[in-house]
């Protein structure tokens, strides 16, 4: 069997996604009441270690991806960009072949697309994306599974997205065109999402429409979901600010989605600008499920990558 990368969400596909929730939903109620660093029952990782490289500032990628493979029986080693040589000038290439022969699996997390392409390219084991600045599917899989847990299906919800057309609402548009639900775009003119990420989804068969005005955006949603608006390393705060102000996720924007609406959020948050305290700390809010989520998605994805989920 070929080398599986978990890069972005169309490269396993919707089946095989959909095999991967099914198992992180199984594993997830299998540990009801146990403590966190108690392995999993099988223990399907026992001696594999995984890597992970970081190259942007992380809490829940950092602590979700060690504790997954704590619960699978594996192993982790950290490294952060500044102690590599990958920070000294080390090719990607290389050093895709020299951590291919010490460990079984590389999750890095950094800004460049192509970097994450290249090591996948270079390596002989699994290679999964933690982050990029194109895209965050680790994270959506986190937020289907959150959905699922609130609504009991995914397939033919409708999901609201206001805010900057970012890398997590690319995973989002992707998986829509995948597992069938449908993706409303509420941005102002100038950010919107990367246009080649949505004529892929199109050709997919996705339903997805960009909406300039954020209640006709959000009516009738099931999901209502938004992402800060400055991230790391970013310029121009007060304008790009000043243009998302009016998709901020306040109690009036909730009360335009469907009643039960649940809102998400990937975190960390700025409180204030993005969404208020109101919305975040409400009834309607799972970000601290979605977080928690982020361990159990990554189970399974670690599983998928390891040939353990989906077929051969």
């Amino acid at each position: 069997m070929s080398v599986r990368h978990f890069l972005d969400l169309a490269d396993a596909g919707g089946d095989a996604l959909a095999a991967m929730l099914g198992d992180a939903l199984d594993r997830k109620a299998a540990r009801a009441g146990w403590p966190k660093g108690k392995p999993d029952a099988d223990a399907p990782l026992a001696g594999r270690t995984l890597a992970m490289i970081f190259e942007k500032n992380s809490t829940r990628t950092r602590v979700s991806f060690d504790m997954a493979m704590r619960q699978l029986g594996g192993n982790t080693i950290v490294m952060d960009a500044g102690s590599m040589q990958l920070g000294r000038g080390e090719s990607v290439a290389d050093t895709a072949r020299v951590l291919s022969r010490y460990v079984d699996a590389i999750m890095i997390r950094t800004d460049d697309h192509a970097k994450v392409v290249a090591l996948a390219e270079h390596a002989d084991v699994p290679v999964i994306n933690g982050l990029t600045d194109h895209s965050h599917p680790c994270q959506i899989m986190a937020d289907m599974l959150t959905v699922i847990d609130r609504k009991a299906a995914l397939a033919g919800t409708r999901w609201a997205w206001l805010g900057d057309g970012n890398n997590v609402l690319h995973s989002i548009v992707e998986a829509g065109s995948l597992l069938h639900f449908d993706v409303r775009i509420g941005c102002p003119a100038g950010y919107d999402p990367s246009m080649e990420v949505l004529e892929s989804a199109l050709k997919r068969g996705a339903t997805v429409q960009i909406i300039r005005d954020p209640l006709k955006a959000v009516a009738g949603a099931d999901v209502v979901v938004t992402d800060t608006w400055i991230s790391m390393g970013q310029d121009h705060a007060e304008q790009k600010i000043a243009a998302l102000s009016p998709y901020q996720v306040t109690p009036e924007i909730m009360a335009a989605a469907a009643k039960d609406a649940l809102f998400l959020h990937c975190l960390p948050a700025h409180r204030g600008e993005e969404v208020v305290d109101a919305v975040i700390d409400g009834p309607q809010s799972g970000v601290w499920d979605e977080a928690e989520n982020r361990l159990h998605a990554q189970k399974s994805i670690l599983l998928w990558c390891f040939g353990m989920i989906g077929e051969g």
